[in-house]
């Protein structure tokens, strides 16, 4: 008697983008990014009213790549802005659609993951998973604290693709992930950097609010400054968290988030283009530097990851500045599908059980 193979599709929405992915067990079938102009995206008032249109999508893909929904055993979204949890594969249910709906950890592309895989999966009375999703949280207790009394620190990241590849890195040099200590760098529309001790993600900058700025985020911000510039007036509150999330970083220097075209402009000779480049990967740098005061030195390896890693000059000068604390490995853009597609493949095959979200 032959046992069918898993087939698994895997979905993970961007900002702009949906990316999705077909695997017969490990091995990739196919790949595909669909590409969201802004003003196609601009005719939905809501996050969650892009569903059907994402959805519409997706289906018109799979049915050129003549796959049949009917022989998929299993579909994986990628896990949006959760409440705090632990690293794993979590079937998909109602409390967490209903958490993403809710949206009280905020809006973001990644949670309609969950809620396209579940209601796919319902339809053909398979299981709907996500893997370590955004608001993966193993911080430390110390990592908590702020220093005011009000506030305290969250753990929000690109925490699937940061996991995935410490796992590749410590296998390619023979360790499992649970006995090294890694600081991954994750450089994409937001910048995470976390240090991984034996498995765990014990501090990290939350991208959408600390740490180094990106093409479109402001990162960490002087604090005095900007209680000021938030009642001041010239802002709302709608149009200052705008300006801080989506309207930051490279955007707010230059106009654009396309790193391609600032670094064009600074070989061309634009001395603001250059020094704003330098700064973002001194920012970074800076923030490696930190991370591996809380491994207290004992990194075996630095991982720079994201589509930003494709960038020679950033990777180049980000590397000059760490390199005496540990070796410098480059996983350029991210392996985000292949990570959904095994984490859903170890709980279908039975190699993990598959976390309850509650």
């Amino acid at each position: 008697m032959t046992l069918s193979k898993n087939k698994i599709l895997a979905i993970n929405p961007g900002a702009t983008s949906t990316k999705i992915a077909v695997y017969e067990e490990d091995q990739l079938l196919f790949k595909k990014t669909i590409e969201h102009s802004i003003e196609s995206l601009k005719q939905f008032p809501k996050l969650f009213d892009q569903y059907q249109y994402r959805l519409d999508l997706i289906l018109r893909i799979l049915e050129k790549e003549n796959t049949q929904l009917k022989t998929l055993t299993a579909i994986v979204g990628r896990g949006g802005l959760l409440k705090p949890l632990a690293g794993g594969t979590y079937r998909v249910n109602e409390k967490m659609i209903e958490d993403l709906k809710v949206a009280d950890q905020g809006e973001h592309a990644s949670n309609l993951g969950a809620v396209i895989a579940a209601n796919l999966g319902n339809q053909l009375n398979i299981p709907a998973f996500i893997v370590d999703p955004v608001s993966v949280d193993e911080m430390e207790p110390v990592a908590r604290i702020s220093g005011l009394a009000d506030l305290r620190r969250i753990s929000l990241s690109h925490a699937l693709n940061m996991k995935a590849v410490a796992r590749k890195i410590a296998k390619e040099i023979g360790k499992n992930y649970e006995e090294v200590n890694f600081i991954v760098v994750h450089l994409g529309s937001g910048v995470s950097v976390t240090p991984h001790k034996k498995g765990k993600m014990i501090d990290v900058n939350n991208a959408k609010a600390e740490g180094p700025f990106s093409p479109d985020r402001c990162g960490g911000l002087p604090a005095d400054q900007l209680v000021k510039l938030c009642f001041s007036g010239r802002y709302t509150y709608d149009e200052l968290r705008e300006k801080l999330m989506n309207k930051g970083g490279l955007y707010s220097y230059f106009g654009t988030t396309d790193l391609r075209q600032v670094e064009a402009m600074a070989t061309n000779g634009d001395l603001q283009a250059d020094i704003v480049l330098e700064a973002l990967a001194y920012q970074v740098a800076k923030e490696i530097g930190a991370m591996a005061t809380v491994l207290m030195g004992q990194v075996d390896r630095i991982i720079l990851t994201g589509g930003i890693a494709y960038s020679k000059r950033i990777v180049a000068d980000i590397t000059k500045r760490v390199k005496f604390i540990a070796p410098v490995v480059v996983v350029a853009g991210e392996e985000e599908l292949e990570s959904l597609a095994l984490g859903a493949l170890r709980v279908m095959r039975g190699e993990e059980v598959a976390a309850q979200y509650s």
